[in-house]
Parts: C-alpha cells; sequence; structure tokens
C-alpha cells in the first residue's frame, strides 16, 4: 500500500527523515540542567542522519515516482527550513540530505536483485533497532514530564504524538521482515483513524505555538483540529462497520487537502517572517511533509 514491491518498501525515505526531526525538536527542548538528554537526542539525530544516507543510496531507482512526487520526502521549502533552523538553533542539519533526496529518481515495476533485497533486509533489522531505542528514550522523556520530574518546552501531547509516529514506522518495518500478508480494507481503515488524529493534533500544536496576536491564524487552526477530530471519529465508526468508508476518505481527502495548504502558507510565511510564533521553520516543513504522506494514501484508499 506504500507504492513499493514489497521486498523494497522498507528503504522508504520517508520515515527515516520524519525520525531524525523528532530527535532534532526533542534535542532543542530540554533546558541546560537536562544536558545529558540534550546530547542523548543529539546522538539519535546522527544515527537517523546515518539511516537516512543509506536508505537514500538503497532506494535511487526503486521508489515508486508517486512518492517522489507527492512531496512527502522533501518539499520546496525543506532545504530554506533546515538552513533558516539550522541559523536558529546552532544545531548542525546536514543539508546535503536533501539535495540528494531532490536527486532521486524512482521506477513503477523496479528490478530487485538478490543482493539489493539482502542489503535492505539488513538496513530494515538495523532500523528495527533505532527506532525501539527512540521509542523507549520518548517513554523515558515522557514519564519525567508526566511526574514533574523534568521541564521541556515540547507538549507532552507533541511527545505521545512522535511515539505514536514511531511505533507505526516501527509497525511497517517489522510486518515488512516478516513478510506479513495486510488486509488491505483494514489497513486503510486504521491508516485513516491513525492519521485523522495526527492531522488534528497538528493543528492544536499550530495553534499553542502562534503568537496570541496570530487571532486569524488560531481561528483557523482551531477549526481545522475540530474537523479532523470528528473525521476520526467518523474513521473509528467506519473501522466498527457503522458508517461507510467511502464517504469518510472522501471527506478526508478533502480536509487534507485545505490543511495541506494551510501549513504550505504557513511554512511560507515563517520562511519570510510574517507570522509571530515559536515555530521553527522546519517544524512547518515537517508536518507539511506528513499531510502530503497522507494525501497519497488516501488517494489510493479512495481509488
Amino acid at each position: 500500500m506504500y507504492g513499493f514491491c514489497p521486498s523494497i518498501a522498507g528503504v522508504a525515505p520517508f520515515f527515516a527523515r520524519i525520525m531524525k526531526e523528532h530527535s532534532f525538536f526533542l534535542e532543542v527542548g530540554f533546558t541546560p540542567r537536562d544536558a545529558n538528554f540534550t546530547q542523548r537526542a543529539d546522538a539519535f539525530r546522527m544515527e537517523f542522519e546515518k539511516l537516512l544516507k543509506d536508505v537514500i543510496i538503497l532506494s535511487d531507482g526503486i521508489v515508486d515516482p508517486r512518492i517522489l512526487q507527492s512531496g512527502e520526502v522533501i518539499t520546496p521549502y525543506t532545504l530554506n527550513a533546515e538552513l533558516a533552523t539550522e541559523f536558529y538553533t546552532g544545531v548542525d542539519l546536514p543539508t546535503d540530505l536533501t539535495r540528494a533526496e531532490a536527486r532521486l529518481t524512482g521506477a513503477e515495476c523496479p528490478v530487485v536483485c538478490p543482493e539489493l533485497a539482502r542489503k535492505v533486509c539488513e538496513l530494515n533489522e538495523r532500523a528495527i533497532c533505532l527506532i525501539e531505542a527512540l521509542i523507549r528514550f520518548k517513554e523515558q522523556i515522557l514519564s519525567n514530564v508526566l511526574s514533574c520530574r523534568m521541564f521541556t518546552f515540547n507538549y507532552p501531547l507533541l511527545i505521545e504524538h512522535i511515539m505514536r509516529e514511531a511505533r507505526l514506522y516501527l509497525l511497517l518495518v517489522q510486518r515488512l521482515q516478516r513478510g506479513q500478508i495486510i488486509d488491505l480494507e483494514r489497513e486503510a481503515l486504521e491508516q485513516e483513524a491513525f492519521w485523522n488524529r495526527i492531522m488534528a493534533e497538528h493543528a492544536k500544536f499550530i495553534r499553542g505555538l502562534l503568537d496570541p496576536t496570530e487571532e486569524q491564524l488560531i481561528i483557523i487552526a482551531d477549526n481545522f483540529g475540530n474537523e479532523f477530530d470528528e473525521l476520526t471519529c467518523k474513521a473509528k465508526r467506519a473501522i466498527d462497520l457503522t458508517l461507510p468508508i467511502c464517504h469518510v476518505t472522501c471527506e478526508s481527502l478533502k480536509a487534507t487537502a485545505a490543511i495541506r495548504d494551510f501549513k504550505a502558507q504557513a511554512t511560507q510565511g515563517l520562511l519570510a517572517c510574517r507570522i509571530r510564533s515559536i515555530i521553527v521553520p522546519l517544524l512547518g516543513d515537517h508536518v507539511l511533509r506528513e499531510t502530503n504522506h497522507y494525501l497519497r494514501l488516501l488517494r489510493m484508499f479512495a481509488g
């Protein structure tokens, strides 16, 4: 369902980049007192950068062109968002990876030789170990925050949010390694419920990170949050077979296209310094790429 031959689906660069950015967002959210956590998050970021580099090498000429065209790997704003965020934070972000992703080529029916399949399998095993370790790290941070043993500038909900995304990535790679046969109809329903919730939370994070003077943008973000909360409930009802999935998917597709446009405009606004907020440009681009990923899935679900 992710637009790959089954044997090479795990080399998709989307999730590897998302995980490295999760590590970065954690890294810049700690206080000086928790410098050891900052260092650990930085180490995770660099490990996922290494993983992403190898993913890019293996995926060139293999990934479905629709993935490269979707804007989920990189967007027209990714490079500038990284440069601006590097300037604001002082954290070195390897933009060579972004430039390499811009050069990626795809293939609708790639030829996968045994050697490539072996390398992908090894890469997936490495990814599994790394994702599991990152999930444990996120769980530790959340536990510390909720028990008042730590302060971070990241919302507790954001930590839960990025934990859910990491668990989804882990599940997908584990399924691939096991060669598990997936019920595509059931999978579509579960993915829709998952990503509608993610979209709702994106809107709420944006609302909470905007300057209080950005009243119009706050209202728009709040409306998106409410809309995707409703769509999440509808998707769950579809899983329980109490609502036709086709109706939910059409509504989700329309709402996701709208929030995609909102996020694209917001990312441009952040880069041009036209929006008052405490949002680093890379976070804007990050949530935009996730929305592009979901849009591609929805279009597949809609058939």
